[in-house]
C-alpha cells in the first residue's frame, strides 16, 4: 500500500453562478506543508480545506490553488455593491492616467473583485459548500493517482531486496572459502620466511584472523532489516519514515562488511549492496 508523495489532481465544479476549479500539485516533504491560493471570497472555507488534509494525508508539500470562473450573467438573488463599483472605477480612472499602457480589467473580472457582488447569505454559503465538495473530489484523484505512483515503485523495491538476499547469501557462502584461503597464506608466508611452522602459532593466528574478519552478524542484520523492509512494504498508512530508517541500517550494516573485507570478493559485494541500498534510498525519499 505504498503512496508516493508526488501527484497532481484537477476537479471542475460547474455552478449556477460560475465555475470552480481546483489543481493540487504534491511534491515530497518531511511533514505535511500545505499551501493555499484562493480567491478572497472564498477564504473563509481555508479551515475546512485544511481539515480535509489533515485527515487524509500525512506527508507531502501541496500547492491548493482555486481558480473561479463567475458566470457571464448576473442572478436575480445577487446585487452590485455601487459604492464598491465607484470605487473600483475611480481607482482604476487613476491607473490608466498614470500608467497609460496598462490594460484595462473586462466586467469579469471586475465582477471578481472582492465586494463588488453581493451574494445573499444563503448563496455564499452554498458556494462555500461547493468549494470545499469540490477540494475534497480533487483531493480524493490526488491520493489515487499517489497510490497508483507508490504501487509502480513495489517491483523495483522487490527486485532490489532479492539481490540484497543473493548477494548475503554468496557472502556467507564464501566465508569457509575465505578462511581456507588465509590459512594457505599464512602457511606460504611462513615458508617463504623459512620460519618453522608452529601448529599453535598457526591456529592462533586463524583465530585472530577469523575474529577481525567475522561478518556472520552483519549478514544475520542484513536479512533481519530485508525483512523488516518487506514487512513495512506491506502495511497500510504512512511508511515512508520507517523505510528511509532501515536504509540507514542496511547502509550500516554494508559499511561495516566492507570494513572487515579481507578479500577482493567481500569487498565487491559489500560495494554492490551499497549501490542498491542506496537506489532504494532514492525512491524511499518519495514515499509517505
Amino acid at each position: 500500500m505504498l503512496k508516493s508523495m508526488t501527484a497532481f489532481a484537477r476537479q471542475e465544479l460547474s455552478t449556477p453562478s460560475g465555475t470552480l476549479t481546483w489543481e493540487i500539485r504534491s511534491v515530497n516533504h518531511r511533514y505535511l506543508e500545505p499551501n493555499f491560493r484562493i480567491p478572497e471570497q472564498f477564504r473563509e472555507a481555508e479551515s475546512q480545506l485544511r481539515e480535509l488534509l489533515r485527515k487524509k494525508l500525512a506527508r507531502g508539500k501541496l500547492d491548493c490553488n482555486l481558480k473561479w470562473q463567475a458566470s457571464d450573467h448576473v442572478d436575480d438573488g445577487i446585487s452590485l455593491n455601487t459604492e464598491t463599483l465607484l470605487q473600483l472605477s475611480s481607482a482604476l480612472d487613476q491607473i490608466s492616467q498614470s500608467v497609460p499602457q496598462s490594460a484595462a480589467p473586462n466586467a469579469l473580472d471586475i465582477l471578481q473583485w472582492p465586494g463588488v457582488v453581493d451574494h445573499k447569505e444563503e448563496d455564499r454559503a452554498e458556494q462555500i459548500k461547493q468549494c470545499v465538495q469540490a477540494f475534497a473530489s480533487a483531493l480524493d484523484i490526488l491520493i489515487e493517482n499517489r497510490l497508483r505512483e507508490g504501487q509502480q515503485l513495489e517491483p523495483l523495491f522487490n527486485d532490489r531486496l532479492n539481490k540484497i538476499d543473493d548477494i548475503v547469501k554468496q557472502v556467507r557462502a564464501l566465508l569457509p572459502q575465505i578462511l581456507e584461503q588465509q590459512r594457505q597464506n599464512l602457511n606460504k608466508r611462513f615458508e617463504e620466511l623459512s620460519v618453522d611452522l608452529d601448529p599453535q602459532r598457526l591456529e592462533q593466528e586463524m583465530v585472530v584472523l577469523a575474529q577481525k574478519s567475522d561478518v556472520d552478524e552483519e549478514l544475520d542484520r542484513l536479512d533481519a532489516h530485508v525483512q523488516e523492509v518487506r514487512k513495512v512494504l506491506s502495511k497500510k498508512g504512512p511508511v515512508g519514515r520507517r523505510l528511509d530508517f532501515l536504509m540507514q541500517e542496511l547502509n550500516r550494516e554494508a559499511n561495516t562488511l566492507s570494513s572487515k573485507s579481507i578479500v577482493t570478493d567481500t569487498t565487491k559485494a559489500a560495494v554492490e549492496l551499497k549501490v542498491l541500498i542506496e537506489q532504494i534510498r532514492e525512491q524511499v525519499q518519495n514515499i509517505e
